[in-house]
This record gives C-alpha cells, structure tokens and sequence, in this order.
C-alpha cells in the first residue's frame, strides 16, 4: 500500500500518532491515524524445567490505568531504540522479576492491533532462571506471582487472565508442551 504522505501530530514518550495518506490496493486514496510504536517483547518465565509435568512460572499481577485495574501478564515491555527483541525480553525479565535466562527460546512475533498501530510484539519463553534484582519503572506497579503452568491456562479459560500478548504466548507454550511430550 504506497504512502503518498504522512503528518506526525503528537509524538509522546510510548508512542507517536501519524496521520498518513494512503494509495489502497483498489486504488482509493485515504488517511488513517497510526499510532507508531518501537514494539515490544514478553517472555513467560519457567521457575521449573519446562517440560516437566507441570512447572512452575512467574506472571506479574500489574496495575494498568487503561482498564482501570490490575492485569494478569507476562513480564514485558517496549524496546529501547533499536534493541533487538530478545534483548528487549532479557532485560523485560530483569527489571520486572528480577531474573536472568540461561536459556531464552522464541515463540513468535504478532501485530497487536494493526487497524491503528504498527506495534508488533515478540514473544519468547524462559527457562534456567537465576535470582537478582528488580528495578521497576516509576509508573510500574506490579506484583511477582509463581503459578503452576496448568493454573495459568486455568485463569486464561475463567477468563481472570486476559491480557492478550500472555494468553497468546501461554497459549503457543501448551501446544509446544503438548507436542513434545
């Protein structure tokens, strides 16, 4: 789809919003609003051997202003400039738990909203964790939580977890479990 031209109208500290005008592929012309982020990543970190029968995890029970309340995720967060995903899912894991990988695995990336965003998300499972320090955000408020695999798919099918990115990635682990065992 040519872009014949693009206007920034607010550029923030998470996102910028564009106004571009498009050449569609039936030839119509018309503007959208793009809200243009670096993207992100998320990593579900495994506290046990990963294909044990059900191991351990770490999900973050996190205070998210915009659905008033707290949200049941997976530790992640956008990369900084042009910080490769699996970077960006080392450091997320970090800063939000306090653990490092010996062994990170990709599971795939995904387009979150593309009706209005650019914002991919590449998601990752974790496993061999070591313990360290965390160093949250100003505006993170969050809760480190460890759950059994099996719970967590419990929470995602009660409908208690339902931030996206974590049931897509949860979701992609139990088929990879499922398959090799």
């Amino acid at each position: 789809m040519p872009l014949l031209s693009s206007r920034r109208v607010y550029t923030g500290r998470v996102v910028s919003l564009d106004v571009d005008t498009v050449r569609f592929p039936n030839g119509n012309e018309g503007e959208l609003e793009m809200l243009r982020h670096p993207g992100a990543a998320a990593v579900v970190p495994f506290l046990d051997d990963p294909d044990q029968a059900d191991p351990r995890i770490l999900l973050i029970r996190q205070f998210r202003h915009a659905t008033d309340g707290w949200l049941w995720e997976s530790p992640a967060g956008r990369r900084e400039g042009d910080e490769p995903p699996l970077e960006t899912a080392r450091r997320e894991l970090r800063e939000e738990t306090g653990r490092t990988a010996e062994r990170i695995e990709p599971l795939i990336p995904f387009w979150t909203t593309p009706g209005f965003t650019d914002e991919r998300i590449h998601l990752f499972w974790a496993a061999g964790l070591a313990e360290g320090t965390t160093a949250h955000e100003r505006d993170e408020v969050l809760e480190i939580h460890e759950v059994r695999f099996s719970e967590a798919l419990e929470m995602i099918h009660n409908g208690t977890l339902d931030d996206a990115k974590t049931v897509i990635a949860l979701l992609l682990v139990a088929d990879r479990r499922r398959r090799i065992a």
